[in-house]
């Protein structure tokens, strides 16, 4: 209750902002762009080349999932002319921010749209606390095949924005499309060390289904029975999941940084499953960490499933 209340008064807040705003002059270039999530920023600047000033919403090491907007974040948003989100429910926090946003001169940009979001995998789960993510898995970041999507929605929208920059945007998002290839590559690859029946994941949450459709993993189960780490298992799910973990004879449990390990390590414990706390999912590191940019971020957590399921 208390997070709506203060994201109602934010977006009461932003319509006077921007109100102000349009009485001053308009200045198009360069032309702010504000990515909600630090991996869609890092996207966004390598279309954008440096023709556009790029920035993310949310700071680096941040849960999208929890992240509740300051007064800060609403003149960020209010001062950018194109605002880029991944969508299907993902950033459900921000949808009456945005919808004002796009009243005024913005353009919004959402990097999944046009994409089938997964189901939950299991249905019997809503009796019991609903924890679904009403729109499916909005993971999609975590297969790069599908990024390719994010990119060409990017494309189109900094052209809509800025149609003279076209030849650059489709330059730049021609070149990245060749990088997000080779990191299927990449990763094919590394996954390609571990037998099929080894490619056993245990995840904190539902984030990477996509990630495993498309390298031939099996989601034996996940400690949050949800597509949002804002979740919180019962009893009886985790009772289920140390089932099928000892059944399924799991090596690893994956955790993203920043989560709690306490359920992680507590079903270590009944199942002899080792805790992995170094998956980048939802945010890219500072430069200088281990995942600074969008594509090493996915390489960290190839290698780091590989090498503690071999």
């Amino acid at each position: 209750m208390k997070k709506i209340i203060i994201t109602s008064v934010i977006s009461f807040l932003f319509v006077i902002f921007v109100s102000a705003c349009q009485a001053l002059p308009f200045s198009s270039t360069p032309k702010k762009v504000l990515a909600i999530e630090t991996f869609l920023a890092d996207i966004t600047k390598e279309i954008a080349g440096d023709r556009l000033v790029v920035e993310s919403l949310i700071p680096a090491g941040t849960d999208p999932h929890s992240f509740e907007p300051t007064p800060k974040d609403l003149v960020k948003v209010a001062e950018s002319q194109i605002i880029v989100l991944n969508g299907a429910g993902l950033e459900e926090w921000a949808e009456e921010l945005l919808e004002n946003a796009t009243k005024t001169k913005q353009i919004k940009i959402e990097a999944s749209e046009g994409l089938k979001p997964r189901e939950h995998k299991d249905h019997k789960h809503d009796d019991s606390g609903g924890h679904h993510h009403h729109e499916g898995d909005p993971h999609f970041w975590l297969d790069p095949n599908l990024v390719i999507h994010y990119v060409e929605n990017i494309r189109d929208g900094l052209i809509q924005a800025d149609p003279g920059g076209k030849a650059t945007y489709q330059k730049n998002a021609e070149a990245y499309i060749g990088k997000l290839k080779e990191l299927d590559q990449f990763i094919q690859k590394e996954v390609s060390a571990i037998p099929p029946e080894r490619r056993l994941l245990v995840t904190n949450h539902e984030s990477f289904g996509y990630f495993a459709d498309r390298y031939g993993f099996q989601i034996v189960g996940t400690i949050l029975p949800s597509f949002t780490s804002g979740a919180s298992p019962s009893a009886q799910e985790l009772a289920r999941l140390i089932d099928q973990i000892k059944a399924s004879k799991v090596k690893a449990i994956f955790l993203e940084t920043g989560t709690n390990p306490q359920l992680a390590e507590q079903i270590a414990k009944e199942t002899g499953a080792k805790v992995v706390t170094d998956l980048f999912t939802h945010s890219l590191t500072e430069p200088g960490g281990k995942a600074p940019t969008y594509i090493t971020m996915m390489k960290h957590n190839a290698t780091t499933i590989v090498n503690n399921l071999k």
